[in-house]
């Protein structure tokens, strides 16, 4: 058992902290919103910090899920972050789904204050974050991942070291490429056979059998033929990871032709309203 912090509260952090406390470590938890914060104290014990440098202090690893690079730099870096107190020694985990080139930078900073630093998003969404079910993709020191991944495994049923500093962010955006090409073969073929007046739950039930087959297919078909998009991951954020993709791809010369173009249809779903819609609202932009 190890003494963690937990660094975010959001749809994902909230139960990843829940499943590190369930397995007998003992967690302290940062969230911006304190009133969050003390509703998981309330409900599941452990300790409330109000800074992240106060979460961190003392602590034999630090994890964080938090919205974005500026989010991230300002609880690592910050006036108050959690680089400017935790312990040499100690590992550093970050689950936001952020740029290379942030991992890499807090990387270095975490080296030369004499910690350890991994950048280590998931895959699995919501329904994953609650059932502890988690894919982890991590960047990083063998050595390191060797020691954080028994305590990763709280909340997670995978997790890889997949090379230096900053794979974990560039498998992720990879995951996220993959995605955004499934849900719109997905929304145009629910779309194509509504127009040709087929009954898609029985060609879903056919084809999901066979080669179409994908998580997408198998978790969204029912909720999308009937017109409901507010299940998982929200457009706003697959926009933000596609931005991150994009930046990637002109730096390293990787052409993404369908993703730009995925990314712009996700764009209208926003100007639509579906900023918060799931990202398989893309069939709602075909049905306008």
């Amino acid at each position: 058992m190890v003494k963690a912090a937990f660094l975010g509260l959001g749809v994902m952090g909230y139960p990843m902290a829940r499943h590190l406390q369930a397995k007998g470590h003992e967690v302290t938890v940062y969230n911006r919103t304190t009133a969050k914060a003390e509703t998981w104290v309330n409900e599941h014990g452990g300790r409330l910090a109000k800074t992240p440098a106060e979460a961190a202090e003392g602590q034999d690893l630090v994890f964080a899920c938090v919205g974005n690079d500026n989010d991230l730099r300002e609880v690592t870096l910050g006036e108050s972050g959690a680089f400017r107190s935790i312990a040499k020694g100690a590992i550093f985990v970050d689950h936001t789904t952020a740029s290379a080139d942030v991992a890499r930078e807090l990387y270095a900073a975490a080296r030369k204050a004499g910690f350890d630093f991994l950048d280590a998003p998931v895959s699995g969404g919501q329904a994953g974050a609650e059932n502890g079910q988690l894919t982890v993709m991590v960047g990083g020191d063998q050595p390191i991942f060797d020691r954080a991944q028994p305590v990763i495994m709280s909340f997670a049923k995978a997790a890889r070291l997949l090379g230096p500093s900053g794979s974990g962010q560039l498998a992720k955006m990879m995951n996220q490429i993959c995605i955004a090409g499934v849900v719109q073969g997905l929304a145009e073929a629910i779309h194509f056979g509504k127009q040709a007046g087929m009954d898609i739950e029985a060609v879903i039930e056919v084809i999901s059998k066979g080669a179409a087959q994908s998580w997408q297919m198998e978790n969204r078909y029912k909720t999308m033929n009937v017109g409901k998009f507010d299940f998982g991951f929200a457009v706003d954020w697959m926009r933000k990871d596609l931005s991150i993709v994009l930046d990637e791809a002109r730096s390293n010369g990787a052409t993404l032709p369908l993703t730009a173009l995925v990314d712009q249809f996700y764009a209208e779903v926003q100007a639509m309203g579906g900023e918060r819609w799931d990202t398989s609202s893309l069939l709602a932009r075909l049905e306008r």
